[in-house]
């Protein structure tokens, strides 16, 4: 399969994916559990999981998700390609129905992104980016046939008529490390706007010319950040491991992501 027969596949999982999803947002019954790591996991979780490995088994790529994490890294790291998948970013979004909360879909190519899709179902926006033809924005696709998304969409960045240096930073864990960050752009732009959001909407409002850059000093994981770098970095954007100082790597040996920053 080529790179857009690929695209075509996750965007398609994405959205019926998110429909799976509202039906349990606009119910009463979440199905909430506690996982091992004390995050919370609802009925929309594992049914938008089960549609997304439905769809990606077509392509016989491994799939990497976060709710199937326990492949260990010595299977792992024989992956030219991967799939990483996170079926709801922004749980704790969609508990608080709040609509901030994405499914994600990356295709990873010897550590690197190839494909991105992020799906915000509640607010029916979808992006979606490839390293051959660049990134994308596509709004009311929730019923839109392929070819319709395709030529609806529009290229990031989307120029933007802000006059403020803008930062996006988290709706549920801003740290203090952050809040000295954004201090110090303070220091050297003047007045700057603060954006909050929840999930990966942050890091594709960089790719979509909202924020000039998204600060993430608290912990991640790697299907939180995978498909949203995918979407950065092919409308020109860096995601830069704050550790190495180089792009962020993927299908390490160790999923927790290091403190990062997205900006041009």
């Amino acid at each position: 399969m080529n790179n857009k027969e690929l695209l075509s596949i996750a965007i398609e999982a994405s959205i019926k994916a998110g429909k799976a999803i509202i039906e349990v947002y606009e119910s009463d019954d979440f199905g909430i559990e506690v996982k091992g790591d004390k995050s919370p996991l609802t009925k929309a979780d594992i049914a938008a999981d089960k549609i997304i490995r439905f769809f990606l088994a077509r392509t016989d790529i491994p799939i990497l998700s976060e709710e199937g994490k326990d492949i260990p890294y010595e299977t792992r790291k024989n992956w030219d390609y991967l799939w990483i998948v996170d079926p709801i970013d922004g749980t704790k979004e969609f508990i608080n129905k709040n609509g901030e909360f994405t499914v994600n879909i990356a295709l990873i190519k010897n550590q690197k992104t190839v494909l991105g899709v992020v799906y915000a179902p509640a607010i029916n926006e979808l992006y979606f980016s490839s390293e051959d033809n660049g990134s994308f924005k596509a709004n009311d696709v929730s019923n839109l046939a392929l070819d319709e998304i395709y030529k609806s969409a529009k290229s990031l960045p989307i120029k933007s008529k802000k006059n403020k240096y803008t930062v996006v930073a988290s709706r549920s864990h801003m740290s203090p490390e952050t809040e000295t960050y954004i201090s110090d752009l303070r220091k050297e732009h003047g007045e700057v706007e603060l954006i909050s959001k929840g999930s990966s909407l942050k890091i594709v409002m960089v790719a979509e010319g909202i924020a000039d850059c998204y600060p993430r000093f608290a912990p991640t994981m790697e299907w939180d950040t995978a498909a949203g770098q995918a979407i950065c970095e092919h409308a020109g954007f860096n995601v830069i491991d704050w550790d190495t100082k180089e792009t962020m790597k993927y299908n390490r040996k160790e999923l927790l992501n290091s403190w990062f920053l997205v900006k041009k």
